[in-house]
């Protein structure tokens, strides 16, 4: 069976999610690596990579909840949004911890939110940030997001500290900059941290750089810990057999309110998710022994 796993790092600061993918590349020789999740050259902290079979899985982890520490310098305006950016504007900064807490309000819950300009966002299959780059006029585009938590860490003119925890598809760098709008001041990122992607903790993450032909594989989690939030549905011999060969089984009824469940054999090995139907669960994405 070829190796397959999923690998919590914490990423440094200085490169991108693209290069940590390749030093796994290089250190594993294996090809099929992913990352479910980008983070900025500035920013450090979790990133969670996929290898072999598990890069299946990328999906499920994408959507996930994730938290950040930030340090946003008032009174500064870069086009990134943040310290790796040219200085756009700069305003003296008259606002009190009070004015911030009140302004804080205001991007809690679903919130609309432009991307930065300098993002991964593409547009017409081209990355938003290599047209800014080639000087081309663009317009991020304006979705929904959400913002579970945000708090003051710390404040000391012109720093200002958050915690956040928010819904998948969050721009921190965009926080920053509408929240420098709103404070009339303007900010920009200066640090960013990833602290967690789910049950993923910055507290259990390998550092990049202890990562060596010799140790890589030790640091590899199993590949069903990217689906462990999914509900899990335990199969009977003949059960995990049908599904195995792409049948439909019943047992609905175990876990009515759920779309798909991730299935494991009488022995706990991880076989697939299952999706489904009105009447039975059916294979979706399924881990054969030879596939």
């Amino acid at each position: 069976m070829s190796f397959e796993g999923v690998f919590n790092i914490d990423k440094p600061q200085g490169i991108t999610s693209h290069d940590a993918v390749n030093r796994l590349r290089r250190l594993s020789g294996i090809r099929r690596v992913g990352h479910a999740g980008t983070l900025d050259p500035l920013a450090t902290g979790v990133l969670i990579i996929c290898i072999g079979r598990a890069t299946r899985l990328v999906e499920y982890l994408i959507g996930l909840p994730k938290e950040y520490e930030a340090i946003i310098r008032l009174g500064q305006v870069t086009d990134s949004y943040d310290a790796d950016g040219a200085l756009v504007s700069e305003q003296d900064i008259t606002v009190s911890g009070s004015d911030i807490k009140k302004s804080l309000a205001k991007f809690r819950g679903r919130i609309q939110q432009r991307a930065p300009i300098y993002s991964a966002i593409k547009k017409q299959g081209v990355p938003l940030y290599k047209l800014a780059r080639d000087g081309v006029s663009v317009k991020a585009p304006v979705r929904e997001v959400e913002i579970y938590e945000l708090a003051i860490v710390s404040w000391e003119k012109p720093n200002l500290e958050i915690k956040v925890r928010c819904a998948a598809g969050t721009y921190i760098r965009s926080l920053a900059h509408d929240l420098g709008q709103e404070l009339g001041c303007g900010g920009h990122i200066t640090s960013l941290t990833r602290t967690s992607v789910g049950n993923f903790r910055l507290s259990n993450a390998v550092s990049l750089d202890d990562l060596h032909d010799e140790n890589w594989s030790d640091y590899s989690l199993p590949a069903d810990i990217a689906v462990q939030h999914l509900p899990r549905l335990d199969l009977r011999a003949d059960e995990a057999h049908r599904v195995q060969l792409g049948q439909r089984i019943g047992r609905l009824d175990i876990h009515p309110e759920a779309s798909i469940v991730r299935a494991y054999e009488q022995n706990g090995r991880f076989i697939g998710i299952l999706s489904a139907t009105e009447s039975a669960w059916q294979p979706h994405k399924m881990f054969l022994v030879d596939s």
